[in-house]
């Protein structure tokens, strides 16, 4: 007999396999049931058991946004989540636009000394933005990855080793590692804790001293562990060896006596087949299995000589085999690029200098006892100059200037560059943006910025960086348009215009553009790094501003803006763009309350995640969500020309502008060429 299957509670058997709108099957239990329409009004008809399946598809179902776990509180229906997630505030894009900026060379000190002395960021657009990267830069570059040599001892690190460097805690060493008799075997001898010692040390409060007594007292175990391994692995080789001895003896008591001679002399070798020496067999088959390839070349460096008079290593000139070398010589190691760098991309100016004009040098080994002063009459290294051209080393080449680098197991190369620095030594934990803090700023990148796609090569003596603002979908559009595409694509000549003669140390500059139909010019805020449009306040409505109290509490404090009903300040809310209602909200708490009705539409949230650490040492990760608004500025269409004068206004009062006039003619160049053909024409005729 076959089993009748049962169908789950709620299923029929013919609503599972019906898709007829108008299926006419009558009602009957467990076989079917009515055919129904969505009560959403979506215009779907389906059996009445199949409603629940339907909840899952059907477009008219309310449902919570895709980006409900990143943070989105809104619910909408279904077939609106595709338009929703265009103006999704968890919908978060950052922009990866990227450009580079050249350190400053020798050759522009006069220009940047003159900028760096007046830092207008206001106006100078280039400069501004100039800043940023730099700081950027200065405090992602850490002095401890370029300059490990100059770092200052971590205090608790030179307790440490003074307290293990002490002659108690050598004499403890001591007696605790024991020695290494003749056979192999070796004496320990545990010192153990007394009783007072302990309990001193657990009502010590000391908790420094007990991580460091941990700590040292866990390598000592694990070496104590190595060291008994090690002896018991001797151990075992020797009873192995002495095992096979005895067989062998054993096995050749009824031969000869040639063949127990024969015998007596194979069992020293035998048993010395496990030792590295130059006489035994098979050393270096062994050696080439424990030992890596610098090890190896090494080991016949220096035991060559013995490996071919013992045999083991053939002579050089195998023709000849009674001649063999006294020692082996080692054989230079050339390196061959075959790899040809790209010239789509390389660094400008330094590359297209005549070689012609190039000054002869010579290799010789100097050092600062030739220039006959004391190394402490010597300059000191500027942090700044020396630190990028080591970082630019290292991206470069793949190590410092001053770093040993080995390149086999036979040749090292040694570096011998070292600085000087007054600063030095530096903190574990510093940048060279902590190490410049107290000096005076300064600009030490270029003004002018090169954007270069991925796909070039960025190998070259250039730094890189990313705009990493964050947006919504919506805006992005309008901030790559308008702050990569109009603004820093074009500040070199073009949206600003600097003074012809800036080469030679003029600092002027002027905006030739504004925003068409906005009474607003472009500055650069230092406060979120990124360009803004402020707008241009009369001077009739600057002018009767009264200082008001901090103390907002009374009526009579608030300000005319603020005494305005709730409604009105909303709708007032409404026309500012995102970078606005960001700083509208610090103004007050009022302010900041007007601000948080407009979050979910003109905001976006962040998942902010944060490590908390508990008593017991223990740590967790939770995640929060952060509202707040972008830096996005009101979208510019058009631009139009500013009423600024022309350059040449400026070039006839600039003190760079320096006219050489001549009294006296000068011969042209080819006039002395041009007469002489003319008077031999002048002859023909």
């Amino acid at each position: 007999m076959v089993k009748s299957t049962k169908m789950p509670a709620g299923h029929h058997e013919h609503c599972d396999k019906c898709y007829n709108v108008h299926c006419q099957v009558p009602v009957q239990i467990s076989v079917s049931c009515m055919v129904i329409k969505c009560r959403k009004n979506c215009g779907a008809i389906l059996h009445m058991c199949k409603q629940e399946e339907h909840q899952l598809l059907c477009p008219n179902e309310t449902v919570p946004c895709l980006n409900v776990v990143y943070g989105c509180p809104l619910t909408m229906l279904r077939h609106r989540l595709a338009k929703h997630l265009e103006v999704c505030p968890a919908s978060v894009v950052c922009c990866s636009q990227e450009w580079n900026r050249w350190p400053v060379s020798e050759n522009d000190l006069t220009f940047y000394k003159n900028v760096s002395e007046n830092l207008q960021t206001e106006g100078n657009l280039d400069v501004a933005m100039a800043l940023r990267d730099q700081e950027l830069l200065f405090r992602s570059i850490k002095m401890k990855n370029i300059f490990p040599e100059l770092m200052a001892e971590d205090p608790a690190l030179k307790d440490i080793s003074a307290a293990v460097n002490s002659p108690a805690e050598e004499a403890t060493c001591s007696s605790v590692c024991g020695e290494f008799t003749e056979n192999g075997c070796t004496t320990m001898e545990e010192k153990e804790m007394s009783q007072e010692e302990r309990n001193a040390l657990s009502k010590s409060r000391d908790i420094d001293s007990i991580q460091n007594y941990s700590s040292w007292e866990k390598i000592f175990k694990k070496e104590m562990g190595g060291c008994k391994q090690t002896v018991k692995n001797l151990n075992k080789r020797e009873e192995k060896g002495q095992e096979k001895i005895e067989q062998q003896s054993s096995n050749c008591q009824g031969e000869t006596r040639h063949l127990s001679q024969e015998n007596a002399a194979a069992a020293p070798s035998m048993s010395s087949a496990t030792g590295l020496a130059p006489w035994q067999d098979g050393v270096l088959e062994r050696l080439g299995k424990e030992v890596n390839i610098a090890e190896y070349n090494m080991y016949l460096v220096h035991n060559g000589a013995m490996l071919i008079n013992f045999g083991q290593l053939a002579a050089c000139t195998p023709r000849e085999k009674d001649f063999v070398y006294g020692n082996l010589e080692p054989i230079e190691v050339e390196t061959v690029r075959t790899f040809s760098v790209p010239t789509s991309y390389r660094a400008k100016r330094h590359h297209l200098k005549d070689p012609a004009n190039k000054a002869k040098t010579t290799n010789q080994s100097v050092d600062t006892a030739d220039l006959d002063e004391s190394a402490e009459g010597l300059p000191n290294s500027d942090e700044v100059s020396a630190t990028l051209l080591c970082s630019l080393e290292k991206e470069l080449k793949g190590h410092f200037i001053s770093e040993s680098v080995g390149i086999d197991g036979l040749y090292v190369d040694i570096g011998t560059q070292t600085y000087n620095f007054a600063s030095a030594p530096f903190k574990t934990d510093a940048s060279l943006a902590d190490v410049i803090a107290d000096k005076p700023h300064s600009l030490y990148v270029h003004v002018e910025a090169e954007s270069v796609t991925r796909r070039h090569n960025k190998t070259s003596s250039a730094f890189s960086y990313m705009c990493g603002h964050f947006f919504r979908r919506d805006e992005y559009r309008s901030h790559f348009r308008n702050v990569h595409s109009d603004i820093q694509a074009s500040l070199s000549g073009w949206f600003q215009q600097r003074c012809p003669l800036a080469y030679l140390g003029c600092t002027f500059t002027q905006t030739r553009f504004r925003p068409a139909g906005h009474q607003a010019t472009i500055k650069f805020c230092q406060d979120v790094s990124a360009f803004v449009l402020q707008p241009e306040v009369p001077s009739s409505l600057c002018g009767g501003r009264k200082a008001f109290s901090p103390q907002r509490n009374s009526k009579h404090n608030l300000d005319p803006l603020s005494s305005l009903p709730l409604e009105i300040l909303q709708h007032i809310a409404g026309y500012l763009d995102s970078f606005t209602l960001s700083q509208l909200s610090q103004v007050s708490h009022l302010m900041r309350a007007v601000c948080a009705t407009l979050l979910q539409e003109r905001g976006m949230v962040f998942l902010k995640w944060e490590k908390k650490t508990y008593s017991h040492g223990g740590s967790t990760w939770k995640c929060r969500k952060v509202w707040e608004f972008s830096s996005l500025f009101s979208s510019v269409d058009r631009w139009s020309f500013n009423n600024t004068p022309s350059m040449s206004d400026h070039l006839k009062a600039c003190s760079f502008y320096q006219r050489e006039e001549r009294t006296e003619p000068v011969a042209l160049a080819c006039l002395g060429e041009v007469r002489d053909k003319y008077a031999d024409v002048k002859h023909e005729r």
